[in-house]
């Protein structure tokens, strides 16, 4: 199991080679948007930038959620990685609410008579471009994410498919405007529309879990659950009770009251709250804040 430092180390490290490839990708598309006349892809431009935005808070917040705990901070910094995950998920809202409102605009003046321009060729090679290089980015900073787990680095992930799903949209519109006509256009907008959907859901996940978190939430059932199991089950152990839980960045903290044998020593009843707490440890990790309470079982 890696450190606290360590697993920083990787995440940054992740974070830093998406945001790399982000402004290449963002410096393309913005060309190929001018030079292939299309607005569409100007504004998956945009999107991309945005990308490299929260990249940079990502790697803030990682940084600042990796230093040790202070005299200030005296269960550490983990709730800053928490607040930049949910960061990250209002802006994936905002970016959804503007695909969509700028989707729909261009329907209704479709449906207006309006005309909607006919893109060049270089447009639709950037976007599936663009579509290959996110999806890889984000199954790369996922996979990482999980490994090391980053609610901040896997809400990041899901931006950059967000990027992905937008771009899969503009590909829909360019290509059809390209192969069908120009009126076929419409294509864009009505798939950027149905795709804002589903950045609305996963910007709605990843902001409730992480505002939920900041507000002090206990972890999801099966968490509480395997600790009560882990506690139960461990030798010399008779009963427990006003067990908490809570997440503090990527680490659990715990406060419990176990019961064992009134007649047992101080040191015994010692020997027993520290196995609980390797245990514990164990399954979740060095870094777990646990407070460890020993009452008679009576």
């Amino acid at each position: 199991m890696q450190t606290g430092k360590e697993r920083n180390e990787t995440a940054v490290k992740v974070t830093v080679n998406g945001m790399i490839l982000n402004v290449v990708l963002t410096i393309f598309k913005f060309v190929a948007g001018i030079l292939g006349n299309s607005a569409a892809m100007v504004a998956d431009a945009v999107h991309s930038l945005s990308d490299f935005i929260t990249d940079i808070v990502v790697i803030v917040g990682l940084k600042a959620a990796g230093k040790p705990a202070d005299t200030n901070h005296h269960y550490g910094h983990g709730k800053i990685e928490t607040l930049c995950a949910a960061f990250v998920g209002i802006v994936l809202f905002i970016i959804g609410l503007e695909i969509f409102v700028g989707g729909l605009s261009k329907i209704l003046l479709a449906i207006n008579g309006g005309k909607l321009e006919q893109p060049g060729i270089i447009a639709f090679i950037a976007a599936v471009v663009s579509i290959i290089s996110k999806e890889w980015l984000y199954r790369y900073t996922l996979n990482y994410a999980r490994s090391v787990k980053s609610d901040a680095m896997e809400a990041n992930a899901w931006h950059h498919r967000s990027d992905a799903f937008s771009s899969v949209g503009t590909m829909l519109g360019i290509g059809g405007a390209i192969a069908l006509g120009g009126k076929w256009a419409v294509l864009d907008p009505i798939a950027a529309v149905i795709l804002s959907l589903f950045i609305f859901k996963v910007a709605f996940d990843i902001t409730y879990k992480n505002t939920n978190e900041l507000t002090e939430a206990a972890p999801e059932k099966e968490i509480i659950e395997d600790i009560q199991h882990i506690i139960a089950s461990t030798d010399g152990v008779k009963d427990f009770h006003k067990l908490k839980t809570r997440k503090i960045g990527n680490n659990i903290a715990t406060d419990v009251h176990i019961q064992v044998n009134n007649k047992l020593s101080l040191i015994e009843a010692h020997d027993i709250c520290t196995e609980v707490e390797n245990r514990l440890r164990e399954k979740y990790g060095n870094d777990s804040i646990l407070y460890i309470h020993c009452e008679p079982y009576i």
